[in-house]
């Protein structure tokens, strides 16, 4: 399963490190994704890394700010958010695409493992 955490609340401009856990199988092999999803709006996808940790994609509205990384060696990956924002405030889950050795991806649909999420709340 993959668990996230580090969620909570924080202030506008603070900061907050989400971590995901796998257990059961590595995810060394996998892509993983952040996405998030605030009450009554779609599931927006955050950031990706690629199963080496070479590459990284961000979205638009995240970029500049957010920084993912992994470490394969403890099967764990890292969101670290920065200059939050209100509108920041979401479900935050993380994702794999059990594929080995295939690409990041920014769409949702093409993530086949997800964790149960983690709420970030930030007040203004």
């Amino acid at each position: 399963q993959l668990v996230e955490s580090g969620g909570g609340l924080v202030q506008t401009g603070g900061s907050l490190r989400l971590s995901c856990a796998a257990s059961g199988r590595s995810i060394s092999r996998y892509p993983m994704g952040w996405f998030r999803q605030a009450p009554e709006k779609e599931r927006e996808f955050v950031a990706t890394i690629s199963w080496s940790g070479g590459a990284t994609d961000y979205g638009n509205n995240v970029k500049g700010r957010f920084t993912i990384s992994r470490d394969n060696a403890k099967n764990t990956v890292h969101l670290q958010m920065s200059s939050l924002k209100p509108e920041d405030t979401a479900v935050y889950y993380c994702a794999a695409r059990s594929t080995s050795y295939t690409s990041r991806s920014s769409r949702a649909e093409e993530y086949d493992w997800w964790g149960q999420g983690t709420q970030v709340t930030v007040s203004s």
